[in-house]
C-alpha cells in the first residue's frame, strides 16, 4: 500500500471541498451586472433585466422630448417601492413632484408638462411578483426651443406708485397664443379687488381695476411664462415674481382754457400751480394720463417727434430741460420750463403739446415746476380738460384710464 503523507492528504480534501461546493452553486447567478443589484438562487434562465421590470417613460437617452410627452413610471406586475425624479435647469436640480398609484404599479408626476431645455433624472425601485428588487437609473433631455420670448414690466419691482399706475407688459415678440399667455400671468392685490387684462395688438397687454387703486394697496405681478408657447415654436423664459405698493393718493387737473393745474391729494386741494399748454397749432391731448417717468433732467429735440422746419432741422432741442415727467410714449411731457417769459404762465398756452410750469435753469425747488416734481410718483394721475385735441389714445402711455370697464373688459382673450 503506497504511503500518503500529510500535505497530500490535505490537498485531496481541499479538492473534494471545491467540487462539492461547485455542485451546491451551479445554479448561482451572482450579481448580473445589468444593474439589478440582485442575487438568486434558481434555474439555468436569466432573471428578467431592469429594463423589463421597471418601464420608463420617455426612453432612457432621449434626447429633444417634446414638453407635451408623458412622463411615467410602471410596472407590469408587483410594485414600485420608491421613485425620485428630479430635474435639472438653469444650473438649478429641483425634485419633480409626484406620487405612485394606490396599486403601486405606476408613478406620475403631479404636472405632466415637461420643462424646456431641461434634463430629467429618473432613479426608481421596485419589488416584482416573486418579491426580487429591481432598481433603475434613467435620464432625458427635452427639446431647446431656438426662439424665446421675454415681457419688460412696469412699474419697477419694489416701487411705490401713485394710485393711477397701470401694469403693463411689452412683450419682444408677436403672442399669438394670447389666451395660454393670460393664464400665465397672474395680478393680485391686497386688500383684494377685481383686475383684468387688455390687449393693445400682439406685443402689450395691460392689467388694472376698475377704479384707481387704493392708498397703501399692495399689488403683486406673478409671471409664469417658462416654456409657456407664444407663437409656434416660440416659448417663454420669464418664472418671477414683481411687487409695488401704492402710495397716496395724488391727482392734478390741467384746464387748458384757464392755463392752469390743480393739484389734489386724498381729495384735498394741495394748490393750483399756473401753466403753459399746446399752442394753437400744437395742442396737449385731452384725457387722462399717468406719470411714467421722471426726470430730474433730461434733451427735448423736437425732430424726434416729428416737428422739424422746412429746412429738415429740429423746431427746438433743448438739452436741459428740468423736472421732466413723462405723460405719454409719444412724447408729452410736463416739465419745468425757464427759456419762456414768466409772463406766459397762466396767460398763453406757446408749448408743442407738453405741458410747461415755470422753473429756472438747472431746476429750482422753490419753483412751481420743482414743488410739483418733489410731490409727484410715477403712477399718478394728471387729466387734461379743455384742449382744442382729441382724447389721447388708451395706449399712448398708461392710458387705459380713458377706457370704460366695459370695454376694457372685452380687450381680454380667456372670455
Amino acid at each position: 500500500m503506497r504511503h500518503v503523507n500529510g500535505r497530500a492528504r490535505r490537498a485531496r480534501a481541499a479538492l473534494a471541498a471545491a467540487l462539492t461546493w461547485a455542485g451546491l452553486l451551479a445554479g448561482v447567478v451572482g450579481c448580473t451586472g445589468d444593474g439589478t443589484g440582485t442575487m438568486g438562487f434558481g434555474g439555468p434562465e436569466k432573471p428578467p433585466g431592469p429594463e423589463d421590470v421597471i418601464r420608463v417613460t420617455p426612453d432612457d437617452g432621449s434626447k429633444g422630448v417634446s414638453p407635451g410627452t408623458d412622463l411615467s413610471v410602471r410596472v407590469p406586475s408587483g410594485r414600485l417601492e420608491s421613485v425620485k425624479v428630479t430635474r435639472s435647469q438653469d444650473a438649478q436640480t429641483t425634485r419633480v413632484p409626484g406620487r405612485i398609484s394606490a396599486d403601486g404599479r405606476r408613478w406620475e408626476p403631479d404636472s405632466h408638462k415637461l420643462a424646456l431645455a431641461a434634463e430629467y433624472t429618473v432613479d426608481a425601485v421596485a419589488v416584482d411578483g416573486e418579491g426580487r428588487r429591481s432598481a433603475r437609473h434613467t435620464t432625458f433631455t427635452t427639446h431647446v426651443p431656438e426662439e424665446r420670448f421675454i415681457g419688460y414690466v412696469t412699474p419697477e419691482n419694489r416701487s411705490t406708485v401713485g394710485t393711477g399706475m397701470i401694469v403693463s407688459l411689452e412683450f419682444n415678440r408677436e403672442i399669438q397664443h394670447r389666451a395660454a399667455i393670460e393664464r400665465a400671468i397672474r395680478v393680485t392685490a391686497k386688500p383684494a379687488v377685481e383686475i383684468r387684462p387688455h390687449w393693445f395688438g400682439d406685443t402689450r397687454l395691460d392689467f388694472r381695476p376698475e377704479r384707481y387703486w387704493k392708498p397703501g394697496t399692495e399689488v403683486t405681478v406673478d409671471l409664469r411664462l417658462r416654456d409657456v408657447e407664444a407663437a409656434p415654436g416660440v416659448y417663454g423664459l420669464q418664472h418671477k415674481t414683481f411687487t409695488f405698493t401704492v402710495g397716496r393718493s395724488q391727482a392734478s387737473l390741467v384746464d387748458v382754457a384757464r392755463r392752469s393745474m390743480e393739484v389734489r391729494r386724498d381729495g384735498r386741494l394741495l394748490g393750483t400751480v399756473p401753466v403753459t399748454a399746446g399752442a394753437p397749432k400744437t395742442t396737449t391731448y385731452n384725457g387722462k394720463m399717468v406719470v411714467t417717468e421722471m426726470l430730474e433732467v433730461t434733451r427735448m429735440n423736437g425732430a424726434t417727434v416729428g416737428f422739424r422746419k422746412k429746412n429738415g432741422k429740429s423746431e427746438y432741442d433743448i438739452p436741459d430741460v428740468p423736472h421732466a415727467m413723462r405723460l405719454t410714449y409719444s412724447g408729452t411731457f410736463l416739465h419745468g420750463n425757464y427759456w419762456a417769459p414768466t409772463s406766459v404762465f397762466g396767460r398763453t398756452n406757446v408749448s408743442h403739446g407738453c405741458v410747461g410750469l415755470r422753473d429756472v435753469k438747472g431746476g429750482g425747488a422753490d419753483t412751481p415746476a420743482g414743488w410739483f416734481f418733489d410731490r409727484s410718483l410715477v403712477g399718478d394721475v394728471v387729466e387734461v380738460v379743455n384742449s382744442n385735441d382729441k382724447k389721447v389714445a388708451p395706449d399712448n402711455g398708461l392710458g387705459g384710464w380713458n377706457m370704460g370697464w366695459n370695454e376694457w373688459k372685452a380687450g381680454t382673450a380667456t372670455e
